[in-house]
């Protein structure tokens, strides 16, 4: 086990190198540690049982590595995997740990961005097939009507490369052609998925001007610098060190040197591991 106390960040892939970044520039003084599950990326069409149990086996790998509290970067793992993990998996075994994911803080503020009251949500089709944005926003919001849109391409083109070829335009306009179909007073589309950030300017310019889209890294962040504020009892685990490492599950490691940069904005350099 190591020696540090670090923040765990965790994804299916590189999309949560998105809330990482936003997390690291508001909180730089801590430990940090990022595991991808590339080698076993996309989770976006997985079952439950699948994505529940590929999600704890990186989950159990990180509270080896010694976090006391991770953040599940993935609104799919979020969705079909958080409560399993911190209702059944977690009690009376790693009490002392917590497991938080980004569909909640989301659900606390989106609200706050419409003037219209209607707002969209781009996913993957696990987050949206669980209904976990309409339920949570639903809680905070209810007076909110919201629509949903899977975009069942989006990770693929951001996982291999290829977002940033004209041949992507197509699926971009094709997801936000229907969502806006399911209503004409939608003003606020949220991205629920950490990877489609990298597809931003594409998103927004094939949009009109008065819709405003919502990234969730720096949400994501503001909300864990308000739970540390409120819960010194795990902040104090942590350990300051300023310390940035990461790990895939592929073991092409260069290949996601590569890509996990793009994310990330600046260098990263991973090592692979098995969490089996």
């Amino acid at each position: 086990m190591s020696a540090t106390k670090p923040i765990g960040i965790f994804d299916s892939g590189y999309g949560g190198l998105t809330v990482f970044r936003s997390i690291a520039n508001r909180l730089p003084q801590y430990d940090y540690i990022y595991l991808g599950d590339n080698g076993r990326s996309p989770y976006g069409n997985r079952s439950f049982k699948t994505i529940h149990e590929y999600t704890w086996e990186c989950v159990q790998w990180l509270f080896k590595q010694g976090c006391p509290l991770i953040i599940l970067a993935c609104n799919t793992a979020s969705a079909k995997a958080l409560r399993t993990i911190q209702q059944q998996d977690m009690p009376g075994k790693f009490d002392d740990k917590r497991v938080l994911g980004v569909i909640r803080p989301t659900a606390e503020v989106i609200g706050n961005y419409t003037q219209a009251g209607e707002i969209g949500v781009l996913g993957t089709k696990g987050t949206v097939q669980s209904q976990s944005y309409l339920l949570e926003i639903e809680k905070f919001f209810p007076e909110l009507k919201v629509y949903q849109q899977a975009c069942p391409m989006w990770v693929p083109l951001i996982e291999t490369g290829e977002y940033e070829k004209p041949g992507a335009d197509y699926f971009v306009k094709e997801y936000l052609d229907a969502i806006q179909a399911q209503s004409a007073n939608i003003d606020t589309l949220l991205l629920a998925c950490t990877h489609y950030p990298l597809l931003q300017d594409k998103i927004e310019a094939y949009l009109p001007s008065n819709i405003k889209v919502v990234a969730q890294g720096d949400i994501v962040a503001t909300s864990l610098v308000d739970y540390l504020h409120r819960h010194p009892e795990i902040k104090e685990k942590i350990t300051w060190g300023g310390t940035k490492a990461f790990y895939t599950t592929s073991d092409d490691t260069s290949d996601f040197d590569h890509h996990a940069s793009a994310f990330f904005g600046e260098q990263v350099i991973a090592e692979y591991v098995s969490v089996k």
